[in-house]
């Protein structure tokens, strides 16, 4: 592990963990106290009036469908505070130069706030310091990058997440090939988890070769590219992808071929074809990194930043990691929720028993 990667997973804080998880509980209770049929003219709940603030996420493949939980937390967000909806913009593929123009449109714009996804590193940089510089905060989200400027990063410890699925996967593949979908090679919000599963296999399986397939940031191209590797390479012991349209390609390519059984699969988000694979057995797990809450926690510290000052700094916010699998998929299948991207909005009724989670640590 590189010492930047070590560092950036030092500074990572669970959001209801110790330290900073504690401040973003805090002021989440803050911000939802007293909050309906209030608008931002009026102030909040029992916060100051603020002004309609214009908040606005940059994001690198606007129109992919896992960013839909995330767009909703963001609007929730927002409503709940009396704020506008926030502007959704970047690009559509991937490209760095439209995301870095939305940049400076938002800039020149006077934004109150800006959130970005920092898939490269080094498009954004001087963007970042000259929205500062002019009094514009800005947050990143779903991806960060070494040797920027946000006030914090709220979304998954990328590496750790590859890491923990490489370990995964050694305990049902310990030798031949495996396939890894990857949808932007080099990108800061899935490059890491390639890394990461890499790293593992070294230690727990150094029998298993990876071979990285790039899918393309392209969300309708990525059954292609998948499909085509596998057959190129039918003799591949597990196919695995580390971004949400190349694991739903994965679960739609199992099912279709019925490969059940004979592959091991699994991968990352929950798209509504990769929950029926994890339900069907066509995948054998995928991790839910909490979308809606990289939407819905920026919005709310961007507009606590403002509203104290600069007195509420904004905590790193590791979004999280589960895996969910066939023994945990159910409550995913059947709420269908807008948390998750689904089309429901209703009150999903709480299980009459909440699973262990693990110990918590201190670190000294």
């Amino acid at each position: 592990m590189s010492e930047q990667t070590a560092a950036s997973r030092r500074t990572l804080l669970k959001v209801f963990g110790a330290g900073g998880g504690a401040v973003a509980a805090s002021a989440l209770l803050a911000a939802c106290n007293g909050v309906q049929n209030k608008t931002s003219s009026a102030g909040a709940g029992a916060f100051p009036a603020t002004g309609a603030w214009r908040f606005v996420f940059i994001n690198h493949v606007t129109t992919n469908s896992f960013f839909v939980p995330t767009k909703n937390g963001m609007a929730d967000a927002a409503k709940l505070l009396g704020l506008p909806e926030p502007q959704w913009t970047g690009s559509a593929e991937g490209n760095v130069a439209e995301m870095a123009s939305a940049f400076s449109t938002a800039i020149n714009g006077n934004a109150d706030g800006i959130a970005i996804a920092l898939t490269d590193s080094n498009a954004f940089v001087e963007p970042t310091k000259r929205a500062l510089a002019k009094g514009i905060p800005v947050v990143a989200y779903n991806a960060t990058a070494p040797g920027n400027y946000p006030l914090t990063y709220v979304g998954q410890d990328l590496y750790q997440s590859g890491y923990l699925m490489g370990r995964r996967i050694a305990a049902d593949v310990t030798s031949g090939t495996i396939l890894v979908g990857i949808s932007q090679p080099g990108g800061n919000n899935v490059q890491p988890r390639l890394d990461g599963i890499v790293a593992a296999l070294k230690q727990a399986a150094p029998a298993v070769t990876v071979l990285p397939i790039n899918t393309g940031a392209e969300q309708a191209n990525e059954l292609n590219a998948i499909t085509a590797a596998y057959d190129g390479h039918p003799d591949a012991k597990g196919i695995y992808a580390v971004d949400a349209g190349s694991t739903a390609s994965i679960a739609q390519l199992v099912a279709t071929r019925n490969l059940q059984g004979k592959v091991h699969a699994g991968g990352y988000d929950t798209l509504s074809d990769t929950l029926k694979g994890v339900g069907s057995g066509a995948l054998d797990f995928t991790i839910d990194q909490s979308a809606y809450l990289q939407g819905f926690l920026t919005v709310l510290y961007l507009y606590l930043f403002r509203l104290s000052g600069t007195l509420v700094s904004p905590p790193a916010t590791d979004t999280g990691l589960t895996f969910v699998t066939k023994d945990n998929v159910g409550p995913y299948l059947s709420a269908e929720s807008r948390f998750e991207g689904g089309p429901k909005a209703d009150l999903v009724p709480m299980p009459a028993s909440i699973p262990l989670p693990a110990a918590t640590t201190l670190t000294r």
